[in-house]
């Protein structure tokens, strides 16, 4: 930089009056302007971790066996006030990769099922990832990055793919083998499609579902060789990881996670045993060094694990300064397919080498929607503010405090919520041909459901047709990824619920109908109608 450049700097800085770290994010975007290296992003999207699974968080303070977590937390920054807009996993993944609500999606199940609900979009599992759609590692590939995913999918749409009719086939047989092949031919050109020039080691849903019950266990090992083996081969371009494991989500016990056969993958058997990590055999044993027992403290160690081998694979190729890593769970956990707190409130961490200006706690109110933004403009990498629903996060990691208030929104299967502040207002419509659905007709889709999870030797959460449906699902009693909340606050089945969560942290005092509140009802139903109106599809408030 001249001397003229560097007073005509300094006086753009002084006559707009940036502060500290405005200069800083110019400093970052100038270094990217020059040509120095843009920064290596892992994003790392864990399944199901609830929140005495981190000892960063104080309901699990001290009950793990997870330094490179924690690591990640004492040296990175915590997002405090992290949300998602959508809380189950493949709508949670589209809001990742998209920087978009689910309710945009456009592939043909998602585009069918609304027509069936007369029009409502419901968001559930069925919000894919196109080859039309605009996605993260497709802005990033644009700018020079190598693009690499491993792990579970879950959110890719893929198409014709072989259904396995009998649970229990042998998946050494040759014709059953050939049908993995393809099937993991197509998933991979899929995830391809979509942006990623790497892709590897993929679980295409959750084990359970994969198609065969000898597959139906964790193989992290496996997934992280891939993470590993696309860092060695990044080169010198700059990366972008997306990671995502498919543990500590069930299943849980040993034998099928942690301690199962490590031949076992989704694509079927393997001739010899990964090692990337410390032995699977240490796991017990340093748990039980460390003092802990109880479920899924061994996952946790597996899973932290296989963080610390991405850490160190960053060290031996000296990439720690270049590198910045999410920690991401894919949602809330205490009230799974609700836009509850519990549901929605799901804290996370970003991690820099040296840290951040804004110190270990950023108590901002974000999203998951913000995640692409925010990598996009810790990259430097442009991107039209109108192509996302989220914004860029990044000035409040450097420090900045926002301008205006946050309003975060939220879908999931017939709700939907805002927050505003220290208020919440959710809104339960079903459409009418649930309200008005027969036992008999009840109890043919309660038998399906039923049906399906026999067939896979999974457990049964309701027989009772006669039970109300859930929040996520048409469905009596909900299905089992909700049951354990469907119901359990005192307002769930009103249609209009408004929560203080101040003083009401736990949104068991729905004020909807107290008159006085009516003005901030009114208020926040009508911030609710201005982002539906800008969404596809109909909601009536």
């Amino acid at each position: 930089m001249t001397s003229k450049q560097l007073i005509s700097r300094r006086r753009f800085i002084k006559q707009t009056g940036m502060t500290a770290s405005s200069i800083a994010i110019l400093n970052f975007l100038s270094s990217c302007a020059s040509g120095k290296r843009k920064p290596n992003i892992i994003f790392y999207i864990a399944d199901d971790m609830r929140p005495e699974m981190f000892n960063c968080l104080p309901e699990g303070r001290g009950k793990n066996l997870t330094p490179n977590i924690d690591r990640l937390a004492e040296e990175g920054t915590m997002m405090m006030g992290q949300h998602v807009a959508s809380p189950v996993c493949t709508p949670s993944r589209f809001n990742c990769l998209t920087g978009r609500y689910a309710s945009r999606a456009v592939n043909d199940e998602f585009i069918g099922f609304t027509k069936k609900q007369q029009g409502q979009t419901v968001i559930q599992w069925n919000s894919f990832i196109t080859d039309q759609d605009e996605t993260l590692p497709r802005f990033l590939q644009r700018a020079g990055y190598k693009t690499g995913m491993v792990g579970k999918n879950h959110v890719v749409e893929v198409k014709d793919l072989h259904f396995f009719s009998d649970y229990q086939l042998d998946p050494a047989d040759p014709g059953v083998k050939k049908h993995l092949y393809n099937n993991s031919k197509k998933i991979r050109t899929a995830i391809r499609n979509i942006g990623f020039d790497y892709v590897a080691n993929v679980y295409h849903n959750n084990p359970d579902f994969i198609g065969l019950g000898k597959l139906a266990v964790q193989n992290l090992d496996w997934i992280t060789q891939g993470g590993l083996d696309f860092i060695d081969q990044a080169g010198d371009a700059p990366f972008f990881l997306y990671f995502a494991t498919t543990v500590p989500h069930h299943p849980e016990e040993p034998e099928r996670s942690w301690n199962a056969d490590p031949l076992i993958t989704a694509d079927g058997y393997l001739e010899k045993t990964v090692e990337c990590m410390p032995p699977r055999h240490t796991i017990p044993e340093r748990t039980k060094a460390a003092g802990l027992s109880g479920k899924n403290k061994e996952n946790m160690l597996w899973l932290d694990d296989s963080l610390g081998a991405l850490i160190n694979k960053l060290e031996e190729h000296g990439l720690t300064e270049d590198t910045l890593i999410f920690f991401f769970n894919d949602h809330g956990q205490l009230a799974k397919g609700t836009v509850y707190q519990g549901g929605v409130y799901n804290p996370s961490i970003v991690w820099k080498k040296g840290g951040f200006p804004c110190g270990p706690v950023c108590d901002a109110l974000v999203s998951n929607i913000d995640f692409a933004p925010t990598i996009l403009d810790m990259a430097g990498i442009q991107a039209a503010e109108t192509h996302f629903d989220g914004i860029s996060f990044y000035p409040a990691l450097m420090g900045e405090k926002p301008q205006t208030q946050r309003v975060l929104y939220f879908e999931l299967g017939f709700v939907r919520g805002i927050r505003k502040g220290e208020w919440k207002y959710i809104a339960l419509r079903y459409p009418e041909y649930a309200r008005n659905m027969t036992l008999k007709e009840r109890q043919r889709v309660l038998d399906a459901y039923n049906e399906d999870r026999r067939f896979r030797n999974m457990p049964i959460v309701n027989t009772d047709p006669s039970k109300p449906f859930s929040h996520l699902e048409v469905l009596p009693g909900g299905g089992h990824a909700e049951f354990e909340s469907t119901g359990k606050y005192a307002g769930y089945y009103d249609a209009d619920q408004l929560y203080h969560l101040a003083e009401d942290p736990e949104e068991q005092n729905n004020l909807a109908k107290e008159p006085a509140f009516q003005d901030k009802l009114r208020e926040l139903k009508s911030d609710l109608k201005k982002i539906l109106d800008q969404l596809p599809g109909q909601f009536a408030l």
